[in-house]
């Protein structure tokens, strides 16, 4: 006769990566605002007074998961900038390709649209994350375009509205896939796509296309 299994134990201690990891996903799938201190802790399988004991705020379990998983992408992409040594264009679809890889294809994809929806609801949080995340994405691009002017490789173009363009389809990308994709019959495939989108800027920005 089979025994009954026995009922599931809260566990008592938890890594803070694994807090944080509950909370980003708690945070893309139901909002900042919705998103509860007790939803994080459950989806966590630990107590409250657990989280507790690494986290005082949803604010601070936010800005831990952008330090653990989006920052040190970005560092990797100073990094890449500081070492490249070929063409301009070719180090400006590795930093769009390293973001992809290294962001859109993991659970920190969800939050480009997270900051569009809840960033004038929450000003800390947002301005952390453009200080940390924005402000230097933003640098890694500008320093590959003007690389490229400088080099006469690309077409004289003003560099900060250039920055736009360029990561504009891919954080549309990112927000359409977390909100009206759903209602598609058919998604497009994110490959396909970025390659469409690195083939029109080699087309549009170089001044010999290749």
């Amino acid at each position: 006769m089979n025994r009954p299994s026995a009922p599931r134990k809260r566990r008592k201690e938890a890594r803070p990566s694994e807090l944080t990891a509950a909370a980003l996903a708690l945070f893309v799938e139901k909002g900042f605002a919705a998103t509860r201190l007790d939803d994080i802790a459950a989806r966590a399988g630990v107590s409250k007074g657990t989280l507790y004991l690494y986290f005082d705020s949803k604010e601070a379990l936010f800005k831990a998961a952008i330090q653990e998983g989006i920052i040190p992408v970005v560092a990797e992409g100073e990094s890449i900038v500081a070492r490249h040594e070929g063409a301009s264009i070719d180090l400006l679809c590795r930093l769009l390709e390293n973001y992809w890889s290294r962001i859109g294809e993991t659970p920190f994809a969800g939050i480009p649209k997270l900051m569009v929806a809840e960033a004038h609801n929450f000003p800390e949080v947002a301005q952390f994350y453009y200080e940390n995340v924005i402000r230097r994405g933003r640098a890694l691009l500008g320093a590959a375009l003007e690389r490229g002017v400088a080099r006469n490789e690309f077409r004289p173009l003003p560099v900060e509205t250039a920055i736009d363009v360029v990561i504009a389809p891919v954080l549309m990308l990112l927000i359409w896939r977390f909100s009206m994709a759903r209602c598609q019959d058919e998604n497009a495939d994110p490959r396909t796509y970025l390659d469409i989108h690195t083939s029109l800027l080699r087309r549009g920005l170089m001044v010999t296309q290749v």
